[in-house]
């Protein structure tokens, strides 16, 4: 039998989901292909290990985490489902479906295009319920806003989420039960800030921005949400991968190739949690729920044995020394709350 998960409010909702989620990015494709009975396999240990929040979007794979999310999870009405809004999937028959394209090997022919409007919004949202097969979801969140994705055409698109009805559509669907709560799902901490100023989130997903290798949504952001009554799931605990592979794995961060000043920072981490018997990777999956105002955190799992091994992270209890040295050390915030040794999650 497995260990139970815990379970957390979203905001002032009455969506529930375990604090250890599944990001589906990889369900999706992501770097490479995988079978749908790996996929399958993976859904299923997840749900044997007792997670019951899956996160996913239109843009993993051009709707194909959405379709194998939807065929894996739509009976099982205890699983809390997020999707994202933002683009929309267009025909795309000229794609090469057999090679990686946008981070993703998928082979459906679609075209990622970008689009906060009204319609976009409610488009891209209905498009998603089609491909789950379902009438409705838990959490909608728009995804990908920001100045780091969208560079010189940042103020087109949140014109068009703010002027042109994106943020007002979110709100509608949120007023009619088609979904239970709304958010931003970003890697960016400052799109938080502005947009919070522009609406009511129950919810942010950030990716990358809380984790044993930054801490800077300390500072305004996370004071915010606890003032607002907004949560926060935390996406990418493991930075792209660094704080799973380790100072001498081939993980990335960022998305990208680890930088001489990252990996020497990891393996810091690293040293002081070998000093007590503690997998840096289940340090970094634990670290951000001790945090009040974080309601989950959401690796994305590319196989049955990954989650399994992010089950056992989990559950790994860890000493209350590490936390204490890597304060002491200047390697996290002193700010940041830690977990208890027991391995309940608290603050400070």
């Amino acid at each position: 039998m497995s260990r139970p998960i815990a379970t957390r409010r979203i905001g002032r909702t009455a969506v529930l989901v375990t604090e250890l989620g599944l990001g589906a990015a990889p369900l999706g494709n992501l770097y490479r292909a995988i079978s749908d009975t790996e996929a399958a396999a993976t859904v299923q240990a997840a749900l044997e290990g007792g997670i019951r929040y899956v996160d996913t979007a239109p843009y993993y794979g051009f709707g194909l985490s959405e379709q194998r999310v939807g065929d894996l999870i739509r009976d099982r009405r205890d699983v809390a489902i997020s999707t994202k809004a933002g683009r929309l999937l267009v025909p795309a028959p000229a794609a090469d479906t057999r090679s990686e394209r946008y981070v993703f090997v998928s082979p459906l022919p679609f075209e990622p295009v970008f689009d906060y409007t009204r319609d976009g919004i409610l488009r891209s949202h209905e498009a998603s319920l089609q491909r789950l097969g379902l009438d409705r979801i838990d959490l909608l969140y728009i995804h990908d806003i920001g100045r780091g994705t969208h560079e010189n055409s940042d103020a087109r698109y949140r014109s068009q989420l703010i002027d042109g009805g994106g943020l007002a559509a979110l709100a509608e669907l949120r007023r009619s039960g088609s979904v239970s709560a709304i958010g931003l799902g970003v890697n960016e901490i400052e799109v938080c800030l502005e947009l919070m100023q522009e609406a009511e989130f129950d919810v942010l997903l950030l990716a990358g921005r809380y984790t044993l290798l930054e801490q800077r949504a300390l500072e305004e952001l996370f004071p915010l949400c606890l003032e607002r009554g907004t949560s926060i799931v935390v996406g990418g605990p493991f930075n792209s991968g660094v704080l799973a592979t380790g100072s001498s794995g081939q993980g990335h961060y960022n998305y990208a190739p680890v930088q001489p000043e990252v990996r020497e920072r990891v393996r810091a981490l690293e040293e002081v949690c070998s000093a007590y018997g503690v997998p840096l990777a289940a340090a970094a999956l634990q670290f951000p729920l001790a945090h009040p105002a974080v309601g989950a955190v959401i690796p994305g799992f590319a196989n049955a044995n990954e989650v399994r091994t992010g089950l056992n992270f989990y559950h790994f209890p860890i000493p209350a020394g590490v936390w204490t040295e890597l304060k002491q050390q200047g390697l996290l915030d002193p700010r940041a709350p830690t977990p208890l040794s027991s391995g309940e999650k608290a603050v400070k």
